[in-house]
């Protein structure tokens, strides 16, 4: 697997936009419960596109696409410094692998690639937030490593999650 960062400020390139616009549909599931789309089972590419660039629009957000032999196979969001400035550790926005790709390791490899750059930066820990309504992602998560230490609402839409974090460096 590789990974591969969408650049701030530049327009997503339209084949790309095609490939997240299908990847980000495959999983209406999740979105469904996120209600980050008006409609999870009729997600659009400009609606990814506007979606992706709110979020680079933070400073420090990373869009990382993973690839496996060339297929994109999922996506991660990440943030290297929470809005709170409180919060010594970054963030794992959103990671979700194709829906057809499911149960072949990509969630867990992609998990560990963004550890790792995490990690090579010199970041003892990361955090994630997973909805209180997602017990699948919850379970994943937790499979990782991750501890929960606390619950709050997001600060996008104020739904009520579980916060978790990991150390990566075998310190808390």
């Amino acid at each position: 697997m590789i990974l591969e960062a969408l650049v701030p400020g530049q327009d997503i390139p339209v084949t790309v936009l095609t490939e997240l616009a299908s990847l980000y549909a495959s999983q209406h599931e999740f979105f469904s419960l996120s209600g980050d789309f008006p409609d999870a089972h009729d997600i659009r590419p400009e609606q990814v596109a506007a979606a992706l660039t709110e979020e680079m629009a933070h400073p420090g957000a990373e869009v990382l696409l993973a690839r496996s032999a060339g297929r994109l196979v999922g996506v991660a969001i990440t943030l290297a410094h929470h809005p709170d400035p409180t919060d010594p550790d970054p963030w794992i926005g959103l990671l979700i692998v194709d829906a057809r790709e499911r149960r072949k390791g990509y969630g867990r490899e992609l998990a560990a690639l963004v550890e790792e750059r995490f990690r090579r930066t010199g970041r003892d820990a990361t955090r994630l937030a997973v909805l209180d309504n997602n017990p699948q992602g919850l379970a994943f998560w937790t499979a990782l490593g991750y501890e929960t230490i606390g619950h709050r609402e997001d600060r996008q839409l104020g739904r009520p999650c579980a916060v978790l974090r990991k150390a990566l460096n075998g310190r808390t």
